[in-house]
């Protein structure tokens, strides 16, 4: 999943190559679906309509342009265009799948969907217009469309112009490519489009997830919070691995001489949210872990109907395009993300307040000689307005709205691409809210290092793991370390809504945040034996 989200996200760096052995696959199941359709064999979708017309035979003189049909007819989808990297990975996944040899699709199908992806050649595709059923018909057909030349059904984007689709197939030296009987079936009848939205979503949620761990490290630093409650001996007496992992990711971020913070007079324990973190971020954390495996699965199967076993030479007619694998999960994810954010909530409220903070100025103003000076309480305000977004869209859609679809044929459906689309949008909002935390924790450290020693250099109070955030951040928002001033001095020194986004196209391009954290991303990898 990493390898391949990566590169789909840099698109000047996919270069791919198609193996030797692949062709070879592929011939013998096209070969068994051509014989049958001239013995005059009934097969679903070949030599039958689609769906709940399935009683209804397509001669084999027709099977051809039964297939050429089905595109048309899927010219259906509406809304926003799709982000290029879930196109490009729904592309790299389908040419995955095909290839396969399961599908009776030729080779030149599959070298098509890889000339698209080397030349950064991505079809428009329309964010409405599936349900997870029987595949991702509408937004499949439309990179099917695409790539065979159907082009007066399709648009391609080029860099930043959008061609038609005649137009894109005679820039790349293509000419038109009509399907063979099963080829357009076998394109678009699978949940690929959703597994690509859900692996982006996911990839990104677990880099995002280090970053919490990273910034979680640097609150519970600013709020002097106990070394003790993470303690290896606790959580061996409640061993879950996401809460010994999470426990050890702490630990290992807490300077060990933080409990002797602690001053006479004080709370003799932390308060839920500092002292009973690696149980509440352990069940998210194992809850990544599982949503990563599902999705990996999914990535690498193969989703389709009917299947072709070319050994055997035999069809089945069954129902591995169903998503519901892929539209759990990222209801998962979405209640994840949002828990996630409820907790980082509760340590900003905890940061900006005098009487919970021990002793951080109100708001976390910086120059406390000028009155009017806030701080950080638009930001905090501004962090306010997300949370419940996030926590609204935590709500599943596969269990609350089902759709009795195409005749009753699809009467049940896994609603695997609304779903993921929903998830992909919370990972959005989430990257906003994770910069605002990053900001503020940036300031209450600074504050806490003028309190302890007499200057503003956050990094005094860090372990190395936390320094290389912590500096990072700080390069992002060009914004350096230093002993004289905090992050924010006076409330009109800065501008927040561009710290704001600065901080989150270095998390959507994956560039020098990603990597400070790059440790906790690897202990995560390790802890679950991921890839």
């Amino acid at each position: 999943m990493t390898q391949v989200a990566r590169a789909v996200r840099h698109s000047d760096e996919l270069q791919l190559r198609i193996a030797d052995t692949v062709e070879r696959r592929m011939q013998p199941s096209v070969d068994f679906v051509q014989r049958s359709v001239k013995k005059g064999r009934s097969i679903y979708g070949v030599t039958t309509g689609f769906g709940a017309m399935s009683d209804v035979p397509v001669s084999k003189a027709d099977a051809a342009a039964s297939q050429a049909n089905l595109l048309a007819f899927l010219a259906a989808g509406a809304g926003v265009e799709v982000n290029a990297r879930h196109t490009r990975l729904a592309m790299l996944l389908r040419a995955n799948m095909l290839s396969q040899g399961h599908s009776g699709v030729r080779f030149e199908v599959v070298r098509r969907l890889i000339q698209f992806l080397n030349a950064d050649f991505v079809p428009v595709v329309r964010q409405l217009g599936s349900i997870g059923a029987s595949g991702d018909l509408v937004p499949l057909a439309t990179v099917a469309r695409a790539i065979t030349g159907q082009s007066g059904f399709v648009q391609v984007r080029v860099g930043d112009q959008t061609l038609p689709g005649e137009i894109a197939l005679r820039e790349l030296g293509l000419a038109p490519l009509p399907l063979l009987p099963k080829e357009a079936l076998a394109i678009v009848n699978g949940t690929t489009f959703s597994s690509a939205i859900a692996a982006n979503s996911v990839h990104e949620a677990r880099t995002l997830l280090s970053v919490v761990m990273g910034v979680q490290g640097m609150m519970l630093t600013a709020l002097q919070c106990q070394r003790e409650p993470f303690e290896e001996f606790v959580h061996q007496h409640k061993p879950h691995p996401g809460q010994i992992w999470s426990a050890g990711v702490i630990r290992s971020l807490l300077r060990e001489d933080s409990d002797a913070n602690q001053v006479h007079g004080s709370l003799v324990q932390d308060r839920y949210s500092l002292r009973c973190l690696p149980q509440y971020m352990g069940s998210i954390v194992e809850g990544i872990a599982r949503i990563t495996r599902v999705v990996e699965i999914e990535m690498n199967a193969v989703s389709d109907n009917p299947l072709i076993d070319p050994v055997q030479m035999r069809f089945y007619q069954s129902g591995n395009f169903l998503g519901q694998y892929i539209g759990i999960a990222m209801d998962d994810l979405r209640r994840f993300i949002g828990l996630t954010a409820k907790h980082l909530d509760v340590q900003i409220a905890t940061l900006v307040t005098p009487e919970f903070s021990n002793g951080l100025p109100s708001s976390l103003r910086g120059n406390g000689d000028v009155s009017y000076n806030m701080g950080m309480k638009g930001l905090q305000i501004t962090g306010n307005s997300i949370v419940p977004l996030l926590t609204h869209a935590a709500n599943p859609i596969v269990e609350h709205f089902p759709t009795h679809a195409e005749q009753f044929n699809q009467n049940i459906n896994g609603l695997s691409w609304g779903s993921a689309n929903l998830a992909w949008e919370s990972v959005e909002i989430f990257r906003r809210y994770l910069s605002i935390a990053l900001i503020i924790s940036l300031q209450a450290l600074d504050l806490r290092a003028k309190s302890q020693f007499g200057h503003f250099d956050g990094r005094a109070l860090l372990r190395s793991e936390l320094v290389h955030l912590y500096e990072a951040a700080c390069n992002c928002l060009s914004s350096p370390p230093g002993e004289d001033r905090p992050f924010l001095f006076n409330d009109q020194d800065r501008w927040l809504e561009q710290d704001i986004e600065s901080l989150v196209q270095d998390l959507r391009i994956g560039r020098s945040l990603e990597e400070s954290v790059r440790s906790i991303s690897k202990s995560f990898d390790e802890c679950f034996e991921l890839s």
